[in-house]
Order: C-alpha cells, then sequence, then structure tokens
C-alpha cells in the first residue's frame, strides 16, 4: 500500500487536527518518561488514516530516524509530547534505518513489524480432527492472532494488526468539557428613513419706485409795461401754433429674478452607546473519582 508524508497528502492537515501538529513533538517512553526523539514526519495511506510516525532519535540513537507504528504512540497534545507503547532501546537499535529518499514497500514495512510484533501476538492454530496418539509428531504453525506475517503482499491490510496500527482508546481517550459563552454582535437594521424635498411657497412683495411725471403750467402775468403803446411794426401778429414743449413721463419696469437666498446641508452623525445583556450560562467541569489512586493533571 502506498503511504504519504501527510503534508502532502494534504496541505491543510493542521485545520482537521484543530491546530494541532505532531510534527515537532517529543517522543519519551512509557514509564521511565526518557525522551528518545522526536516527531519530524507521519505517513498516512491513500484514505488519509495515520499508519506510522517518522522519529528521529538523536537523543538516543544518533543520527537515525525509526517508523513507529500508530498503534504504539499515545499522542498527549496538551504535554506535547508523544509516548511509546513498549519500545526499547534494543528494538530501537533493531528497526531498518527510515530513508525518505527510498520508496517504502511491503518488504521494508515486514521488517518493521517484525521488530515491534510481541511473542503474544501469535497462538497456535486450533486442530480440526482430533489427533492420532500413536502418530509421530508433527509440527504446527506458528500463526499470529492478528495478522500473518507470511501473508501475500497483496493480501495485506493494516486493520488486520490494531495492535500496531489501531488506536488504542485506552491510551488516547480525549474527554472535552464545553462552556458557553455570550457573543455580543451587532445587526444593523433599518429605523426609518428622513425625506428631504422642496417645496415653492408664494407671497405678496411690495417695492415703491419714485417716478418722475412733467406737466405744461400756464401762466399769465401783467408785464410792468403793460398798457405802453406799441408801434405797427413791433407788434407780432400770428395765428396759429406758436409753441411746442414735449411732455415726458416715468413709468415703473418691475421684473423678478432669482438669487440664492441660503444653503442648506444634510449629513448623518453616528451616535454610540452601550447597551448591557445579561444570561445565564454553562460550564462542564471534570469530576475525577479515583479513589485513592495518585492522579497526575497537566
Amino acid at each position: 500500500m502506498v503511504l504519504y508524508k501527510l503534508e502532502d497528502f494534504e496541505p491543510n492537515y493542521r485545520d482537521a487536527l484543530e491546530g494541532n501538529d505532531l510534527k515537532g513533538l517529543g517522543v519519551y517512553t512509557q514509564g521511565t518518561d526518557e525522551k528518545i526523539g522526536t516527531v519530524s514526519d507521519v505517513l498516512v495511506d491513500e484514505e488519509g488514516h495515520f499508519r506510522y510516525l517518522v522519529v528521529d532519535l538523536g537523543f538516543w540513537i544518533f543520527g537515525k530516524k525509526v517508523l513507529l507504528p500508530i498503534g504504539r504512540a499515545r499522542i498527549d497534545y496538551n504535554a506535547d509530547r508523544v509516548y511509546t507503547v513498549g519500545l526499547t532501546r534494543e528494538q530501537a537499535e533493531d528497526l531498518p534505518e527510515f530513508n525518505e529518499r527510498q520508496t517504502l514497500d511491503y518488504d521494508y514495512e515486514e521488517r518493521v513489524r517484525g521488530v515491534y510484533r510481541q511473542p503474544t501476538d501469535y497462538a497456535l492454530p486450533v486442530a480440526s480432527a482430533p489427533l492420532d496418539p500413536l502418530a509421530p509428531p508433527v509440527a504446527l504453525p506458528v500463526v499470529p492472532l492478528d495478522a500473518t506475517p507470511t501473508a501475500a503482499r497483496d493480501n495485506y491490510s493494516y486493520e488486520g494488526e490494531p495492535s500496531l496500527y489501531g488506536l488504542n482508546e485506552q491510551d488516547h481517550q480525549t474527554l472535552r468539557l464545553y462552556e458557553e459563552r455570550l457573543i455580543a454582535s451587532k445587526r444593523r437594521q433599518k429605523t426609518g428613513e428622513v425625506t428631504i424635498g422642496k417645496r415653492v411657497e408664494t407671497d405678496t412683495a411690495r417695492v415703491a419706485v419714485p417716478i418722475e411725471r412733467e406737466r405744461v403750467v400756464i401762466e399769465r402775468v401783467t408785464p410792468a409795461d403793460a398798457g405802453t403803446a406799441i408801434s405797427g411794426r413791433d407788434a407780432d401778429f400770428r395765428e396759429g401754433e406758436v409753441a411746442r414743449l414735449e411732455i415726458h413721463e416715468e413709468t415703473p419696469d418691475i421684473r423678478k429674478e432669482a438669487f440664492l437666498r441660503e444653503e442648506v446641508r444634510v449629513r448623518k452623525v453616528v451616535e454610540q452607546d452601550t447597551v448591557e445583556s445579561q444570561e445565564t450560562v454553562r460550564r462542564e467541569e471534570l469530576d475525577v473519582n479515583s479513589g485513592n489512586l495518585p492522579i497526575e493533571e497537566r
């Protein structure tokens, strides 16, 4: 079965792990709490199932990387640690070195699995018929309980060896404690509208315009020399028009013109206020009933 590096298989794998990252976690032996290395990568199968942790044994065996089946690891994100289940220094030395430039094949994985398999993984098969007490002894083959190591590579399944590839629920229990919180948000809603328009009002305006008007005034006066005789040649007797005067008067010229009276500016201002709300929220707390057993909380 083809295996892939986790980041090559899913570049956004941290989102699926809720922000956690296996890479860089320290690897420790279970029980002795001895650091043996660091997780440098994760290998997954074609369906994205975790199969191996690539462990750099720089703290234990200089310059060697090995594969740790996921079923033999206990991940503690709270402590940023990975604990190995049953891995000894002797097993680590016997593990074939992992080379990223080489393709993993069935034979290589069998060498890895062979180191991790325990003697208790095997048992004698049940005979299908009663044995003849007089017959010569026959050596029965040793067959593993979970899987057959010598099975054809085409028929091999990781699910067949849960001790190596199954996530041990006893070692991977995660309890999530929830709590409620008040999430304050704002929703913008329309409360009304203001319509601004114009209307035309009429009024009667009065204006006083002084005008001039000409008129003819005829005055008759008695001259000082009235009664004095005038010679015939000095008397000017005429008939008809003797004078012409033009009479003028002013008339008002009233017209209307539009002038700017004022400006009206329309704008909106935002007023801030604080609105308080109160609700009852719930929170889960962990109750541990261990009797007299010591419990370590991290």
